[in-house]
């Protein structure tokens, strides 16, 4: 089995969130609680599930380690948990430079 962690929308806000340590939610994907068994990524999604007062749609990711701690091995989830692919657009829909 690949290594999974649970991720969301927190409610208040609509922020990515990923369940970490404690059954806390966090923005930083590195923070997040990773299962290396399918029962204990079934018991964390379970968790997840009962937080309906805090999160929105939790689901289980795929995670690998890197030098830099965890991220998601699927362009979709590593685009929620890091922000978008592209920079601000002007009212044009052109990119705007660097700087400006």
């Amino acid at each position: 089995m690949s290594q999974q962690m649970v991720t969301a929308n927190r409610l208040r806000d609509g922020a990515v969130v990923f369940l970490a340590a404690g059954g806390r939610w966090t923005t930083r994907v590195g923070e997040g609680h990773v299962a290396e068994t399918e029962s204990h990524a079934a018991a964390l999604l379970r968790s997840a599930e009962a937080m309906v007062t805090e999160v929105v749609g939790p689901y289980l990711i795929e995670v690998a380690a890197q030098a830099d701690g965890w991220s998601p091995t699927r362009y979709r989830e590593r685009i929620r948990a890091e922000g978008p692919s592209v920079g601000e657009f002007n009212d044009t829909g052109r990119p705007v430079a660097e700087g400006n």
